[in-house]
C-alpha cells in the first residue's frame, strides 16, 4: 500500500518561498507519475504540477516560472520549491501518486500553505 506523507506547509508573506515535501512509500518509486495539487478555499482541486519517473515536468499556466517540481529517486521524495508566492497561492496543497502501470492513485493528507502579509 503506496503512503505519502507532505510536509513543508506554512504561513509565508508574498514574494516569499516554500519548499514542500512528499515522502513515497510501500511500491517501486519509479513506477509512479508524481503530483502536486492544490485546493483552494471554495474552488475545486487543480493539477500544480507533474513529473514522470524519466524527470519531464508540466505545470499549470499560473504557476509556470515560479514552481519547479522534482524528484529525488533515491529518496523516494518528490519536492515543490514554490517562489514568488502570491495570495492566490494559499491552498491545501496535496501530493499524488499515479501507478502508470494499473491506473490506481494515492494520496496524502495535505499540507497548508498561506500566502499573506
Amino acid at each position: 500500500q503506496v503512503q505519502l506523507v507532505e510536509s513543508g506547509g506554512g504561513l509565508v508573506e508574498p514574494g516569499g518561498s516554500l519548499r514542500l515535501s512528499c515522502e513515497f512509500s510501500g511500491m517501486v518509486f519509479a513506477f509512479f507519475v508524481m503530483d502536486w495539487y492544490r485546493q483552494g478555499p471554495g474552488e475545486q482541486r487543480e493539477l500544480v504540477a507533474r513529473v514522470n519517473a524519466g524527470g519531464g515536468t508540466n505545470y499549470a499556466d499560473s504557476v509556470k516560472g515560479r514552481f519547479t517540481i522534482s524528484r529525488d529517486n533515491a529518496k523516494n521524495t518528490v519536492y515543490l520549491q514554490m517562489n514568488s508566492l502570491k495570495p492566490e497561492d494559499t491552498a491545501v496543497y496535496y501530493c499524488s501518486a499515479l501507478n502508470v502501470r494499473d491506473g490506481f492513485d494515492y494520496w496524502g493528507q495535505g499540507t497548508q500553505v498561506t500566502v499573506s502579509s
